[in-house]
């Protein structure tokens, strides 16, 4: 008898990934930022310092210092916050992580149970949608208008999963370039979130990973630091849209008990720590004027993907420019379902988010989609969207 090992994969699981083929030409997916304005001379130059000089500590784990992170870029992530977010955070309410990725499953591992309310916002990070499904929570998604989520909306919410005795575990939320709409919640609509939330016992999981690459209007505080109780609040940043993905460096900032608990689950014995060297290096010096000099080269892209939209499709799509970051949420007739035209686009070379997948309800995001800028050239995003119009056919 042969043996066949998928007879023993547990049940529930994904389905199988499929052949890796590349990168198409035209790839409006994923996080994937400007490949020219990755810093590779900045961090050649910061690693072969950092290794030099504290290369051999790499022969503990988390290099002989604290389970929460390399030290250096704690301290780095601290300055960050107060300097460009208005934030005070001390070092030991910082713990790094390998990506805000695995930061969202830390939160979730230390909150969430089957069955459990969690609110999110209504068009939201499409990983976040995935994980919150597999954990088999229920989740409710809030209303967004241009400054994000909609405090009288959000009431209701609440007022809904504590009647049903289980008041929702957490709100997220993407304050800052929120993903997939851009758009910047600003001061005013950030005081009215916590002041509607002060009466449950709800937490809120900030997710400000592009808050960095802002260019539309000025960078408000985080939720963390207006939080008077500094326990309402997880606050999840990264280093990957504003540096690079591939390096896998984010971190969590929370009150420093709540980061204990949080270390009891993180049994990876430490994020790589070679990453962390470097980018903390990089970091102190560079990071402002790499950060502006990357924020304006997407500025720039999104002007090319917002003019190549207006001549492609004209009427048939909607989108409000974004505030930053690296991708855009268009909006199409309510009879028109932007996965349909997926494989068709595939075999064009063309990739791109259909918006039901970025959606708490499916049904209601069919007719949009998320296109990323960051990535492609400036003639890819013309080309690409002018191909992609016409595989869709609206006019």
């Amino acid at each position: 008898m042969s043996f066949d090992i998928d007879n023993l994969y547990r049940e529930g699981l994904p389905a199988p990934e499929g052949e890796w083929t590349g990168i198409p030409a035209f790839s409006f997916v994923g996080g994937n930022n400007d490949e020219a304005n990755v810093p590779v001379a900045g961090l050649a130059e910061a690693a072969t310092r950092v290794f030099q000089r504290e290369g051999r500590k790499l022969a503990v784990y988390n290099l002989g210092g604290s389970p929460l992170g390399h030290e250096a870029l704690r301290n780095f992530i601290c300055r960050k916050l107060d300097i460009r977010a208005d934030t005070k955070v001390e070092p030991d309410e910082v713990l790094i992580t390998s990506g805000s990725l695995q930061g969202l499953d830390l939160v979730n591992d230390l909150l969430l149970e089957p069955g459990d309310n969690v609110i999110v916002e209504e068009a939201t990070y499409g990983g976040m949608i995935s994980r919150l499904t597999r954990l088999g929570v229920v989740v409710h998604g809030v209303h967004l208008d241009e400054h994000g989520v909609c405090p009288d909306h959000l009431g209701e919410l609440l007022a809904q999963c504590s009647a049903e005795g289980r008041p929702a575990k957490y709100l997220y939320t993407i304050p800052t370039v929120q993903n997939p709409t851009g758009s910047c919640m600003p001061l005013e609509r950030r005081l009215d979130i916590l002041h509607v939330m002060a009466g449950y016992q709800t937490a809120i999981f900030e997710d400000d990973c592009y808050a960095d690459l802002l260019w539309g209007c000025p960078r408000p505080p985080t939720l963390w630091e207006l939080d008077d109780s500094k326990t309402r609040v997880i606050y999840c940043g990264s280093f990957s849209k504003s540096i690079a993905p591939a390096l896998r460096v984010g971190y969590l900032v929370a009150e420093s008990s709540i980061l204990q608990q949080i270390l009891s689950l993180k049994t990876d014995a430490g994020s790589g720590a070679l990453e962390q060297m470097v980018v903390a290096e990089y970091a102190a010096s560079h990071f402002d004027d790499h950060a502006e000099q990357l924020t304006s080269v997407l500025h720039e892209k999104a002007q090319v993907m917002a003019e190549s939209i207006e001549e492609a499709f004209g009427d048939a799509a909607s989108f409000d420019m974004p505030q930053g970051g690296i991708f855009m949420w268009l909006t199409f007739p309510e009879d028109v379902d932007t996965g349909v035209f997926g494989a068709e686009a595939a075999r064009k070379g063309i990739q791109f988010n259909a918006g039901a997948g970025w959606s708490v309800d499916p049904e209601w995001g069919a007719n949009k989609m998320r296109l990323c800028f960051g990535n492609p050239t400036a003639d890819a995003i013309r080309e690409g969207v002018k191909e992609l119009a016409e595989i869709m056919d609206l006019s």
